[in-house]
C-alpha cells in the first residue's frame, strides 16, 4: 500500500470556498454553510483507502465529542470514479450509512476543491479557526495500518481542542500518511 503524505498548505490559508454535492442529503452545501462556530474540521476521505478505513472509528468519536463544541465538520471525497468506481456518489451514500458518517460527506467531481485545498491523501485533515484561516493540517495521530499504535487522534484532539478552548497549538505539525488522491 503507497503512503503519500499531506502537503502542508501555509499556516493562515484561509478556506477555500466550494460548493458541492452531500451525498448523505443530496443538497448542495458550500463552506460557509457547514462551518462551526468555533471552528471547522474538513477531511479528505474515500470509500476504499485502507487508511481511512484504519482512522475512521476515531474519526467517528472526534465529530461526537467536538460537534456539540462548536466544531463544522466536513467530509469531502475527490477521487476519479472513473478509475475508482467504489469512490462514486451512489457509494459514498452506501459507505455513509454502512459506517453511521451522519455529517456531510461531499463529492469533489471536478477535483477543484481538492486542488484548492493542495489535498494530496485520504485521509487528509484541514483545520480551520472560528475566523476561516487554517490553523492545524497534517496527521489524526501516530497510528497507521499495520503498525501497532492504537488510534488515539491526539494530535488532531490537541489542534481541537486549542481552537475551542482559545490555547496556543502545539508544534511540530506533522503530515498525514495515506493513499494518494486518485486524480483524472
Amino acid at each position: 500500500m503507497a503512503q503519500t503524505p499531506s502537503n502542508m498548505l501555509p499556516l493562515g490559508t484561509p478556506a477555500p470556498d466550494f460548493r458541492l454535492k452531500d451525498t448523505n442529503s443530496n443538497d448542495h452545501f458550500s463552506f460557509a454553510d457547514l462551518k462551526g462556530t468555533k471552528g471547522t474540521l474538513v477531511m479528505f476521505i474515500c470509500n476504499h483507502c485502507p487508511f481511512v478505513h484504519h482512522v475512521l472509528p476515531e474519526i467517528l468519536m472526534i465529530v461526537n465529542d467536538y460537534r456539540v463544541h462548536g466544531l463544522g465538520i466536513i467530509a469531502i471525497s475527490s477521487n476519479d470514479v472513473v478509475k475508482y468506481p467504489q469512490d462514486g456518489p451512489d457509494e459514498m451514500t452506501e459507505f455513509a450509512f454502512r459506517n453511521r458518517i451522519d455529517f456531510p460527506y461531499l463529492y469533489d467531481e471536478t477535483q477543484d476543491v481538492a486542488k484548492a485545498f493542495d489535498a494530496a491523501c485520504t485521509p487528509d485533515f484541514y483545520l480551520f479557526d472560528n475566523t476561516n484561516k487554517l490553523v492545524y493540517r497534517g496527521q489524526l495521530d501516530d497510528s497507521r495500518p499495520g503498525n501497532s499504535i492504537p488510534l488515539s487522534g491526539s494530535d488532531l484532539r490537541a489542534a481541537i481542542d486549542a481552537v475551542i478552548y482559545n490555547r496556543v497549538l502545539a508544534a511540530p505539525q506533522k503530515p498525514s500518511i495515506g493513499c494518494n488522491i486518485k486524480w483524472k
